[in-house]
Order: C-alpha cells, then structure tokens, then sequence
C-alpha cells in the first residue's frame, strides 16, 4: 500500500528501522573457545562432541560460533558468552586478562574442565581451586564405577532451576576460595579423592566435594564444573539436558 504523505512514510521507515535493529540485538552471540587443544567441538557430531549442546543454545536463540585464535579483547568483541570446554593448552596471561575484561563489562563464561591444569592461571583470577584428583563418590554411582555418579546435593542458581539431579563421569573437585563465588553443586559427605593411586581412601582426603562453583566478577557471571562430559552428546540424558537447556538462557 503507497504511503499516504511524507509524513507517513518517514514514520514507516523509522518503524522498519527499529524493527531491524531489534532483531538485530536480540541475537546474542555464544562463542565456544577452540584454541586450546579442545578435542571436542560444537561442529562435531560423534558421541563426544558438542553438536548438541550448540543445538540446544541455537534453539534459545543464542547465534552459536567458534574461536580458533587466541582470547582477545579483540575476538570476545560482540560475545555475550563464552564456552571453554575441555581445553588441554593453557591459557597465557595475556588470554586471561582477556577474559577477566569480558566479565567486567558482563560477559557470562562457563568452564567444563577435561584437566585442570590448563585453566589453572585463569581459575586463581576467578578465585576458583581444585583438587589434585578426581572424585570417587559412594553413593549414587553410575554402573559400578565410583568416579561416574550423579550429583543430588545442589543449591541455589539459574543454571539449577528445576534440576533435581545431574551426572558426572570423571569429575575434578572445584571451591570458591573468595565470597565472590560459591559452591552450587556437591558430592554426599563419604566422596574421595585417590591421591596416591592406590585406589584406597584415606580420611584426609575423604569428605564433601564442590564440582561447580558460581560466581561473579564486575557486572558478569562465570560457572565453572569440574567436568566436561556433562554436555557432551553422548551424556545429555534427561537431566543433563535441562542443565544445558538452563545453561544457554543463563550464557544469553
């Protein structure tokens, strides 16, 4: 239909141009790092990969990329959160002051560690530690294996809502060491860490472990699990699909 007068053209133009920046905008960025030796990508589609965690995030509507190259002001430009997922490269300092700059201006970051010594300069600015092995558990275990087991002893977080019980599968302790973050997922009370490899437990490496801390640095958020099994395809059984689903509104 022509536009009856100048005046109501203007005002259609002003209203496309406002629908078109609003689209624009809505489509927050999730960018997966792919820079650090990751062996298991948001492209791939084997049981261990990461297809459906990004599909899951592209139906949130999240526009869903990866980064090849080093972390930099440069390319977290435009991110709104950022997934680091079983890196087995460590970041360097200039990386890390990176990231930390992104949560100051409000970028969400969620960790999943493979091993932990690669995240180990950018967990001591998060204020995060872990322990020197993984987590046996004695309840709750999955098929006999106590270092697979699901994890019933939550608190209070966005990425939680509505998540009753979660599973891990080889499962690093992590805890807040400042009051900016906080453990919002735990083992039963009886849980251990084998540190000497002799499969025994002793009493002083037995007790509750935190195996994801959540916290907050300036204006943005940060999760970091002890695991990064828990979103891959082959374990995003029902419960660990809600926690994914929940993950990408809180990365958006």
């Amino acid at each position: 239909m022509a536009c009856r007068g100048r005046l109501m053209c203007i005002l259609v133009l002003v209203v496309l141009i406002g629908m078109i920046t609003t689209g624009v905008a809505s489509a927050q960025t999730v960018m997966f790092d792919n820079s650090h030796g990751e062996r298991f990508s948001p492209e791939g589609t084997g049981p261990l990969q990461l297809s459906g965690l990004a599909g899951t995030l592209q139906k949130a509507g999240a526009r869903v990329v990866s980064c090849d190259t080093a972390l930099t002001d440069a390319t977290l430009k435009g991110v709104d959160g950022l997934i680091i997922s079983g890196a087995f490269r460590p970041f360097n300092a200039e990386e890390t002051d990176a990231v930390v700059r992104f949560l100051l201006r409000g970028g969400k970051v969620a960790i999943m560690l493979h091993i932990a010594p690669p995240l180990e300069g950018l967990l001591q600015r998060l204020e995060v530690a872990y322990t020197n092995g993984v987590i046996h558990e004695r309840e709750n275990i999955i098929n006999g294996d106590p270092m697979n087991f699901r994890v019933t002893n939550l608190g209070s977080h966005p990425v939680l809502k509505g998540v009753e019980t979660f599973s891990l599968y080889g499962v690093w302790g992590v805890k807040n060491t400042s009051d900016a973050s906080r453990v919002i997922a735990a083992t039963g009370p009886n849980a251990w860490i084998d540190l000497d490899g002799s499969k025994i437990p002793r009493k002083e490496a037995t007790g509750s472990f935190g195996v994801a801390v959540a916290g907050t640095v300036g204006s943005g958020g940060f999760i970091v699990f002890g695991d990064d099994a828990i979103f891959q395809n082959k374990f995003l059984d029902r419960e660990n699909q809600q926690l994914a689903t929940n993950l990408a509104g809180w990365l958006k």
